[in-house]
């Protein structure tokens, strides 16, 4: 036995991993203890073990699963997921999203046999977005600084406005037209009762090491895809510059102010979710890209089918709100969300609990 083999299987045994009846047990190679680290998956290793693991514990392949069940990974990146990255979500205990994560990946070993797909989405930016410090400017041309909610009277009243810089960047010049474009989106996030803008730290950066799939969730998508034969859905989210995009299923707002489209429904997803016989998620953060999520998926259901909410659990122990000590809690608006989710009929359930379908 290797020495990483054996500090895998010390790992899971201190930790309590055993399987319970009508689960499987926990992979040696998974290491709870580098949950909050950068490390490479190694993945010719990992496909040998999913294979063999697969055949010794008779894990069938997904397309011949009776009961479909889909787990929807949100956001678990770097950037949300590490310390010390740009907007870790660290919940009230500090270690939010590390903690999540190794519940997430403890679930998905072992029930490795019953999930069907796993969808992941990744919030992708670049540096010139609204909600990025280097897109507005107060009066003195000085920038606001990350976590600085951005009010609609704020902007009425100029306090924050277009970076000149930017304009020209986006609009070719036209200062007008991207300035009324900021005072719509802040109103339209008011009437539709959204958070207010928000400047976050520069994240999730397309090309850059925060952008990528924190490598404990990484090496349990991998081995799930192999085991199962049944690859990853990646959904991808948040590169328009002229809106937010908390939800994978659509963005804050979705026109500006001239009608231009910013982004459209992602219904093709939404479709795709409502196929399975049950839709678990499970991600980060709780009080936004969780929340906004499950409100979209709701108000399509609505349109379909309320019964349907049913079918929908959320893995409320794998996820965080975000928390800012001294900064911004976010805690009460994600348990009021999620208040409001289970009156709709959404299953709130926790990753250590049996997996019982209703």
């Amino acid at each position: 036995m290797s020495g990483a083999t054996g500090r895998a299987m010390s790992n899971v045994k201190a930790t309590g991993s055993s399987a319970r009846e009508g689960e499987l047990p926990i992979p040696p190679h998974f290491d709870p203890d580098r949950a909050g680290a950068v490390w490479r998956v190694e993945y010719a290793e990992r496909a040998r073990e999913a294979e063999a693991w697969a055949q010794q514990h008779g894990v069938p392949t997904a397309a011949s699963d009776k009961t479909r069940i889909c787990l929807v990974a949100i956001d678990a990146q770097n950037t949300f997921c590490l310390p010390g990255f740009e907007l870790f979500v660290q919940g009230k205990s500090g270690n939010g999203a590390v903690d999540d994560n190794v519940r997430l990946c403890r679930f998905i070993y072992r029930h490795l046999h019953r999930i069907t797909e796993i969808v992941s989405t990744m919030d992708t930016h670049t540096a010139i977005q609204i909600f990025h410090p280097v897109f507005l400017v107060d009066r003195s041309g000085r920038h606001p600084a990350p976590v600085t909610p951005i009010s609609r009277e704020d902007v009425e009243k100029g306090v924050w406005r277009i970076d000149p810089g930017v304009a020209k960047s986006l609009e070719a010049g036209d200062h007008t037209r991207i300035e009324e474009h900021l005072l719509h989106y802040a109103r339209q996030l008011e009437l539709g009762r959204k958070y207010s803008l928000m400047t976050w730290p520069y994240h999730a950066m397309l090309g850059g090491i925060g952008h990528a799939l924190v490598p404990i969730v990484e090496e349990a998508l991998f081995f799930h895809a192999i085991a199962r034969r049944q690859p990853t859905r990646f959904e991808i989210k948040g590169d328009n510059p002229l809106t937010e995009h908390y939800s994978v299923l659509g963005p804050e707002v979705r026109a500006a102010a001239d009608r231009r489209e910013l982004g459209h429904k992602n219904t093709g997803l939404t479709r795709r979710l409502l196929e399975f016989d049950a839709v678990l998620v499970a991600g980060q953060a709780k009080s936004h890209c969780v929340s906004w999520t499950i409100r979209d998926l709701l108000d399509e259901i609505a349109t379909i089918d309320s019964d349907l909410a049913r079918r929908v659990y959320l893995l409320e122990d794998c996820m965080s709100p975000v928390v800012v000590p001294g900064v911004v809690d976010f805690s009460d608006a994600a348990d009021s969300a999620f208040a409001s989710f289970r009156s709709a009929g959404v299953q709130i359930i926790r990753s250590v609990d049996p997996l019982v379908l209703r």
